[in-house]
């Protein structure tokens, strides 16, 4: 059987959540014994044509030059290259820019599509992109022959909005993490006496409810921003916040890196808002991280009773200047113990191989 994983801009992971799913997917597909074809976008580095026994094809990617509407054009290609290899069964990540094409793909082959967040809710997107994305959302669904959630907030979304049933599958998260404390020295912080958040620098993750909480707080930790800062919101928060308690530190790629501020902070701030299962919090949660999520049903779905919520800047504060790591031990035990037991990769994987 043959199978392609379409939507992703190429594996080996060097961008993403999608991804690195698909990493791991399709290594678990290979072992399985399926014919396992990953689409890569031609500005991808990685240039074999095979990847521990997956199929890797290059498409051509003009976004370098067009932006990112040179993303449909990528997709398009990757489609019409779906149909000379007559695919057996396509897993589409995401629907944004593929969405339209989908009435290329033959009918007899099956379209398992990932639905993603709502994306058309980011306040990033104008109003126009907005409508847009509420459209290409109803064609991945008219085309798709099984849907999937990775959040039952999503599930409970899809259900209502367009009476249509899917599979919830969430996504998964390494458990057994390395951790060393030296990046702490890199950034003059002490174990437990830092708050944090990680993030898209953007409006829908609450990061400016996070950070007026924290300068209207009493608490005297730092505050480290991690995240690419260079678009205008990020400009913004750096000119109106960015001092001797709210730290800026930019993007850290790094895992290990991450997983270990993660663990040695005191609150790690998770402010998320439209997506469904975000790779970040499971992150946080498999490094045992004391968490203040956002108070959304994403959120809670994933962290349950284990975790503290805010709305505003007021619950901020207050999470700021009442709650510690320490006296929370039980949150932190019960966070990596459904990490482990619900969001690992050799479950998710079993899952998704199921509907084939």
């Amino acid at each position: 059987m043959k199978i392609a994983i379409l939507g992703t801009r190429g594996i080996p992971n060097n961008h993403g959540g999608y991804e690195q799913f698909a990493e791991y997917f399709a290594k678990h597909l290979v072992k399985s014994g399926y014919e396992t074809y990953v689409y890569s976008s031609s500005l991808h580095p990685y240039k074999e044509n095979t990847w521990n026994g997956v199929h890797i094809i290059h498409k051509y990617d003009p976004e370098n030059w067009l932006g990112t509407s040179g993303q449909f054009i990528y997709d398009l290609n990757c489609i019409l290259d779906i149909r000379r290899k007559k695919m057996d069964v396509v897993f589409q990540l995401g629907y944004t820019s593929s969405s339209i094409w989908n009435w290329l793909i033959p009918k007899n082959i099956k379209l398992i599509t990932n639905m993603d967040g709502l994306e058309w809710k980011r306040s990033k997107y104008s109003k126009k992109v907005q409508t847009f994305l509420k459209y290409a959302e109803k064609l991945a669904i008219k085309h798709s022959d099984i849907l999937i959630a990775d959040s039952p907030g999503i599930q409970e979304y899809l259900k209502n909005k367009y009476a249509v049933e899917s599979e919830y599958i969430a996504y998964g998260v390494e458990s057994e993490n390395e951790y060393n404390d030296s990046v702490l020295q890199e950034l003059d912080v002490t174990k437990n006496k830092y708050n944090m958040l990680i993030a898209r620098i953007e409006p829908e993750n609450n990061i400016e409810v996070i950070l007026n909480g924290v300068a209207n707080s009493n608490c005297e930790n730092y505050f480290l921003v991690i995240g690419n800062a260079d678009n205008s919101f990020g400009k913004y928060l750096v000119d109106r916040f960015n001092n001797n308690k709210i730290r800026f530190i930019g993007s850290i790629y790094n895992l290990p890196k991450l997983n270990s501020l993660r663990k040695y902070s005191n609150i790690y701030f998770h402010g998320h808002s439209v997506g469904g299962t975000n790779p970040s919090l499971l992150e946080a949660m498999a490094s045992y991280a004391f968490i203040c999520a956002h108070d959304n049903i994403f959120n809670k779905s994933i962290l349950k009773d284990d975790a503290f919520y805010f709305l505003d800047e007021s619950d901020v504060t207050k999470v700021l200047e009442s709650k510690n790591k320490k006296n929370h031990q039980s949150f932190l035990d019960q966070n990596y113990k459904r990490v482990v037991m619900d969001f690992n990769w050799k479950s998710i994987n079993e899952k998704y191989e199921r509907l084939i």
